[in-house]
């Protein structure tokens, strides 16, 4: 795959067009106390792994509308009697789930606590998942996917639903007694790293104990030039649809803008390592520039105390990123900052 995208001098200066919505901050207000009505009703239950470093727990907690959300909670097995861990909350990507019980364990590995959310609705790619998505819009006439379900009104949107369970999620890793609440890591790749954007700038005001998000090749950002330029992945059922639909543009795009990580990442106050690959055809690079270079502007940004923000480019890949190799930055990135 070449180079499709706006020369990388550009990408660095490059913002969205996307518009942000007056009523952004009440809407997510209204949706979050609505959701924290609900008795969060966290479970965790010994499971076994077959892995003689890992002890892993299966994980359930009330989601959006107290619908159960499965995940995984893996702790290091070898941790001292009564060690609180720093927790990686970790989301995945688009189609996925959580996964079989011993499927990814790495952050645990590395002496993390790691909580794995599993993605209502989802779980029918590569990756399994048992977490149904309940809602009523999920029945609505939609292009195949995810991408305009519900997308008629920003109540019913799909992912108003994933956001509230992705915060949710946070809540519930920090329930657990041998988690240090006060130190919670947001991690994804794709569509985990687009919820990740979406958590880092929901937390902010409303929920503490978030110390920094790590967001790889992330999806759901800036919609408006993702729809015109995406080739391949998620982003086209979204023109497909409209393709069909030859007056829903405008529409669409309104109730989109509550959701695109460019507009809540605005908001982020924690520290934040990007990735973004050059050649990446399904998460272009400008979309990903577009939330790394708005993350954190509306915090401080004035009095020059916005969120620390670093961003690893690789040139010559697609949406694989840098794979291995970013891992090591992670591990190295999480080191420094965390001690």
């Amino acid at each position: 795959m070449p180079l499709f995208d706006l020369p990388l001098e550009q990408l660095r200066g490059y913002t969205s067009h996307a518009t942000q919505p007056a009523d952004l901050q009440d809407f997510w207000d209204a949706t979050l106390e609505e959701a924290r009505t609900l008795p969060l009703g966290a479970t965790f239950e010994p499971v076994e792994n077959h892995l003689a470093v890992i002890d892993t727990f299966d994980v359930s907690f009330a989601g959006y509308g107290g619908a159960p959300i499965k995940g995984w909670l893996h702790l290091p097995k070898n941790r001292p009697a009564g060690t609180q861990l720093p927790v990686v909350v970790q989301y995945c990507g688009y189609s996925g789930g959580r996964g079989l019980v011993n499927q990814d364990t790495k952050w645990a590995q590395a002496g993390y606590a790691q909580f794995t959310m599993d993605t209502r609705g989802q779980g029918y790619g590569g990756v399994l998942g048992e977490t149904p998505d309940p809602h009523p819009s999920a029945g609505e006439v939609a292009y195949a996917g995810l991408m305009t379900r519900g997308a008629g009104c920003r109540e019913d949107y799909y992912y108003r639903r994933v956001y509230v369970d992705a915060f949710r999620a946070v809540e519930a890793a920090q329930s657990h007694p041998g988690v240090d609440a006060s130190r919670v890591v947001l991690a994804g790749i794709s569509q985990g790293g687009g919820i990740v954007v979406a958590v880092a700038g929901l937390v902010a005001g409303r929920l503490d104990g978030v110390v920094a998000a790590l967001p790889d090749v992330p999806f759901l950002q800036d919609f408006p030039r993702a729809i015109d330029i995406a080739p391949r992945g998620p982003y086209p059922e979204i023109a497909a649809f409209l393709g069909r639909h030859r007056d829903r543009y405008e529409p669409m795009l309104a109730v989109l803008n509550y959701f695109d990580g460019v507009n809540l990442a605005r908001a982020a106050t924690v520290p934040a390592l990007y990735s973004v690959a050059l050649m990446d055809d399904v998460c272009p690079p400008s979309t990903v520039f577009a939330s790394f270079n708005a993350y954190g502007t509306g915090a401080g940004a004035s009095s020059g105390t916005g969120a620390a923000k670093e961003i690893e480019v690789y040139r010559f890949n697609n949406h694989e990123g840098g794979q291995e190799h970013h891992w090591i930055r992670q591990l190295q990135y999480l080191r420094k900052l965390l001690g």
